[in-house]
């Protein structure tokens, strides 16, 4: 008789659990479910206080942001802009003209990227997977140089719609790739796919900047990653793609909760896999499709920020997914903050701070060897 017939002793059923697809799983899928509710439980129980830190560390790091620049300005002062719109001083025009708007594009953008890299890792079940994996980053960057070389756009308002065009037409071109073979899409086809896509976008966009100075001239600036020279029109053309962002990031938690434990489990629980990427995928577009047409690409934020809120809440996505959004804000303002005071009266952009700062957390996972998957 096949051994999947025989059926089980009442002995062979440990009290208190239910027989289900998960019981009768194999040994590797069961393991699969105590080690994730080993995690369930740790995050359960300090994710709702991690949140709350998070939370009141934002809160901190706007208020260095808009008091802190090329010159600092009293917290009083600041107030006193705020609550006084007809105040006309110096210090009132740069914090409600210039502070504001920036505080408020790296808020948006550390959230999106943060949430972009929880989900990136969990779809593609890689502890170095980062939104750029996906081809969101690549696309944006071709649809910008196509923008300067043939329409002559010199403004970041202007590089917004472009950037965000490409960053979609990337990641549906990586997920119809993605989803070509057999097994439709899974975490080794998309990255391949995101790999490839990657590849081939970088290398046209090479060789237009190559054969092209004055594209090149326009291109530096935004591909550096930086806060500085946007206003409050770009954040308000972004802010409605990284809100619809974050609710898709959320609302795709549990499904990520539930592909941890392995597809074959995740399916057998009524989990349509499917969905899930779909759903995972767009939120990834939207979230750092968004940040980058706002602020150029900005590397590590996506991949260190998961690593370091994992560490404290555990693998369980209802609490990563929001505890990497706030994180990603904080790490993100932090850094601008940083560049800013190192070279007053200038500043260093907010891509080359993350740059000196993520770089050693990337060669530290690396050689680490025992890397845990989200």
């Amino acid at each position: 008789m096949h051994p999947a017939l025989v059926r089980r002793p009442p002995s062979a059923v440990r009290p208190g659990v239910a027989v289900s697809a998960v019981s009768d799983a194999p040994a590797p899928a069961a393991a699969a479910v105590a080690d994730q509710r080993r995690g369930l439980l740790r995050g359960a129980g300090g994710g709702a206080v991690t949140l709350l830190v998070l939370l009141a560390l934002l809160v901190v790091a706007v208020a260095l942001s808009i008091a802190v620049g090329s010159r600092s300005i009293p917290l009083g002062t600041v107030w006193e802009a705020l609550t006084t719109p007809g105040l006309g001083s110096e210090d009132a025009v740069v914090v409600r003209e210039l502070r504001i708007p920036r505080t408020m594009l790296g808020v948006l953008a550390g959230l999106a990227l943060g949430a972009a890299g929880a989900l990136t890792q969990g779809h593609t079940r890689n502890p170095l997977g980062d939104p750029g994996l996906l081809g969101v980053t690549a696309g944006a960057s071709f649809a910008v140089v196509l923008s300067i070389w043939l329409l002559d756009v010199g403004t970041p308002s202007g590089y917004v719609w472009f950037a965000f065009a490409g960053a979609l037409l990337g990641s549906v071109v990586v997920f119809a790739l993605g989803s070509a073979g057999r097994g439709g899409a899974t975490p080794v086809t998309l990255a391949l796919a995101g790999a490839a896509v990657t590849a081939l976008l970088y290398a046209l966009v090479q060789a237009i900047l190559v054969s092209d100075q004055e594209t090149l001239d326009g291109f530096r600036f935004w591909v550096v990653g930086s806060l500085a020279g946007r206003d409050s029109d770009v954040a308000g053309q972004v802010a409605p793609f990284i809100v619809i962002g974050l609710v898709l990031a959320l609302a795709n938690a549990p499904a990520l909760d539930l592909l941890g434990l392995g597809e074959d489990v995740a399916r057998g629980l009524g989990q349509r896999i499917w969905l899930a990427r779909v759903v995972g995928l767009a939120g990834v577009t939207l979230l750092c499709g968004a940040a980058t047409a706002a602020c150029g690409p900005i590397s590590f934020v996506g991949l260190v920020v998961p690593h370091v809120v994992r560490a404290i809440t555990g693998p369980r996505h209802r609490w990563l997914v929001p505890g990497s959004a706030l994180l990603g804000a904080v790490l993100l303002l932090t850094a601008d903050v940083v560049g800013r005071v190192l070279a007053r009266p200038g500043e260093v952009q907010v891509g080359i701070v993350l740059a000196f700062v993520g770089a050693p957390f990337f060669i530290a996972l690396i050689r680490r060897r025992r890397l845990a998957g989200p």
